[in-house]
This record gives C-alpha cells, sequence and structure tokens, in this order.
C-alpha cells in the first residue's frame, strides 16, 4: 500500500522541489497545444508572500504546493478515493489527514480554490507539509487508511511526477498526456535549471511558436500589442521602412515591424510554416543588426530588455534597463503576464541579454549587414559595439 507517508519519504527538500515544480510547468506549457488545459502551472503571486504550484488532471483529480515564509504545504485531492469528503456520509475530511497540520499553515487548506462550493471541508485526501527550520516532510500520524486499496489517499497517481524526477519519467508523462514525442535533452536541460529558449520550445511544439501563431497572438490580445508598439518598439502597424534594403546572402527580407523612431523589423528569409527565420533591425540612422534568431527571440527582446539598443552600443547591467525599471516598477509582473500571452518561455534579463550580443556578433560575418537597394557602398554600419578593455 502506497500512502502519503511513502510520499513523505520520497519527496525531496522545499527547495529542489519549487525548482523541479517550476521545471515542470514550464515545460507542460510548452508542450500542451492550448496552455489553458496545461495540467501544471506556477504561480508567483498566488498571495502575499506565497507561492503556488499546481496540478489539475481536468479529472477530478488535483494538487497544490504552496510555498509560504512560514514552510510549504502539499495538498492532494483523488475525488474516486474513499477518503474523499464526497464518500464520507459528513463530508468532512477524512480523519487524521489534517488534524496535525501546524496553525501556520493551515489557513492555506480554506483557501476558496481548495474548498467546493457546498462542501464545508477543503477538497483534500493526502496532506504533507513542511515548517520553516523543519528537517524534513510530516503528514497525520494517526490516520487510518480504508483498507483493500493500493492507493487509499491517491498519493500513488496525484504524487508520480514528484516522487519519480526523473527525466525519463517526465518525458514519458507528457509523450503519454499528449501523444507526440519529447525530446529528452531539452527535459532533461530544463530539470537542470537552463532556461527554455524560444528554439528549444519549437522543438517542443513546433507549431505554438511559428511567425503567423504569434502574430496571430499580437493581434488578438490588445495588452500585448499596445506593449510592443510603445514600450516594445515593435509596432505591427509600421510596416513601410524608409528605404529598400538587400542582404548580401542574397535572402529576401520581409518587413514585419517598426517604430517610431523610423526603425524596422525585418524577418530575413523564405515565408513558411516550418521555417525559423532570423529578424533584423535597422534604424534611422544607417546601422542595423541581428536582434532575434527568430521572431519568437526578437518579441522575448522587445518585452523583457526594452533598453537592448542601449546594450548593443556597450551598456550593460545595473546601468541597462535601470531608467525603464525605476518608471516602471511593475514591469516584471508585466514582462510575465506577456510573454504567457504569447506563449513564450519565461525569460530574465541576463538570459535575454546573453542571447542578444550573441546573435548581434554574427550580423556581419554571416553576410546580414544590409546595404541600400540599389546603391553602391551604401552598406549599414553595425549596431554592436563592444565595450572598452
Amino acid at each position: 500500500m502506497d500512502t502519503v507517508h511513502t510520499t513523505a519519504a520520497l519527496l525531496p527538500d522545499p527547495a529542489e522541489l519549487r525548482a523541479y515544480l517550476r521545471a515542470l510547468a514550464v515545460l507542460d506549457q510548452a508542450i500542451c497545444r492550448d496552455p489553458r488545459f496545461s495540467r501544471y502551472s506556477f504561480s508567483t503571486t498566488w498571495g502575499p508572500g506565497t507561492e503556488a504550484a499546481l496540478m489539475d488532471n481536468g479529472s477530478g483529480d488535483d494538487f497544490s504546493v504552496l510555498f509560504t515564509p512560514a514552510g510549504v504545504l502539499v495538498r492532494g485531492f483523488d475525488h474516486e478515493s474513499e477518503m474523499s469528503p464526497y464518500a464520507t456520509h459528513d463530508e468532512q475530511v477524512w480523519p487524521g489527514v489534517i488534524d496535525e497540520v501546524p496553525a501556520a499553515l493551515r489557513p492555506l487548506l480554506d483557501d476558496p480554490a481548495f474548498v467546493d462550493e457546498g462542501l464545508g471541508a477543503p477538497r483534500v485526501t493526502a496532506c504533507l507539509w513542511w515548517e520553516t527550520g523543519g528537517s524534513g516532510w510530516r503528514t497525520g500520524s494517526g490516520i487510518e487508511f480504508p483498507s483493500g486499496s493500493p492507493d487509499p489517499d491517491g498519493s500513488r497517481h496525484l504524487f508520480r511526477l514528484l516522487t519519480d524526477r526523473s527525466p525519463e519519467a517526465v518525458r514519458a508523462h507528457f509523450e503519454e498526456d499528449y501523444g507526440r514525442p519529447v525530446p529528452l535533452h531539452t527535459v532533461r536541460r530544463v530539470l537542470a535549471g537552463h532556461p527554455l529558449t524560444p528554439e528549444a520550445a519549437r522543438g517542443l511544439n513546433p507549431a505554438a511558436l511559428s511567425d503567423e501563431a504569434l502574430l496571430r497572438r499580437i493581434a488578438a490580445d490588445p495588452e500585448v500589442e499596445t506593449y510592443l508598439a510603445r514600450d516594445g518598439e515593435f509596432d505591427l502597424t509600421r510596416t513601410d521602412p524608409i528605404e529598400s534594403i538587400a542582404l548580401p546572402v542574397g535572402l529576401p527580407v520581409e518587413p514585419v515591424a517598426g517604430c517610431n523612431a523610423g526603425g524596422t523589423h525585418y524577418l530575413c528569409g523564405p515565408a513558411g510554416s516550418d521555417r525559423v527565420r532570423p529578424v533584423l533591425y535597422t534604424d534611422s540612422e544607417g546601422q542595423a543588426s541581428l536582434i532575434g534568431e527568430s521572431l519568437a527571440e526578437a518579441l522575448t527582446l522587445a518585452i523583457v530588455l526594452h533598453s537592448w539598443h542601449d546594450a548593443l552600443a556597450g551598456f550593460r547591467p545595473p546601468a541597462l534597463n535601470a531608467d525603464y525599471l525605476e518608471d516602471n516598477p511593475d514591469h516584471p509582473e508585466v514582462r510575465d503576464r506577456l510573454l504567457a500571452a504569447l506563449r513564450l518561455p519565461p525569460a530574465t534579463e541576463p538570459e535575454v541579454l546573453a542571447r542578444l550580443l550573441t546573435t548581434a556578433a554574427r550580423t556581419v560575418p554571416d553576410g546580414f549587414l544590409p546595404s541600400v537597394e540599389g546603391e553602391e557602398d551604401a552598406a549599414f554600419e553595425p549596431m554592436l559595439r563592444l565595450p572598452a578593455e
């Protein structure tokens, strides 16, 4: 018989569990064709000082892991369990499951998200906790589990990805859930704490980050469209460049957006749903640079690093983006919301800056520094300026 006691012995410490649950949410959001129906999610703003990792299998079973200053509370609910409040005569939580939950964590169970309307008790069949300063996971010590079931409180199937955290188990779960191959090397990297790049996300779900899909999402979301046009300097209505350009490599260019300062963003290469086209930016002063290996990367840059022009000019943290963040202190929340709306992977300033500099550095050697079409000796200057040693 597997019970919550078995789970308690197999869970990692809270810090490792938090990192792992964030990684599961990132993978699930990327793999699922519609993130509204993904099983795993992670909220950094569940409540004051509280983060929440959530799982809902869509069939009546769910769990939550709440990270608070007082400790961590794990709540699981198996709707078919004999231990469900719906299966008891008094519609109360099974004796012993939550009786010993510490007072500082007990109110978390009464969150409206975990109490169904008409039910006078939390929706829970399995519960674990780790108090801040503690040394291990605890559970109700006097639970009398119903006999005859190998999984009486649902712990085995609810927490199976929390007790077997191997990349192979995670890949098998997602392949079974979504019915298509999932690259093991990507799963390994994300579980190891590496950021999920747009390229890796495309490998998990090729259709999700196509140029066409991203442009449709921008047009369908007024907040995203407004932010990009104003703060992101990526206005989809400005597709008339000041002058036509040509690339040394001979690739076609397609104006996709512009900015108030007269700059233009181009997709480089022939169109096609299966093609990944790098993005070139030209300004009104005769300078140009690759800014993303794909439209997904360029949009991530526009959302995360408002001052990317300054980065190409040699500015580095902490000065980089500092003025914008001072004027817009809510930018981290806005950034995360916009990335999620476009189904772009979470990203931080250091990650995006590193990708920008790597991409910009290949503008000249790889033949992406444009010239004015039809004019001799009219090549643009590279925007990238490396800081002095």
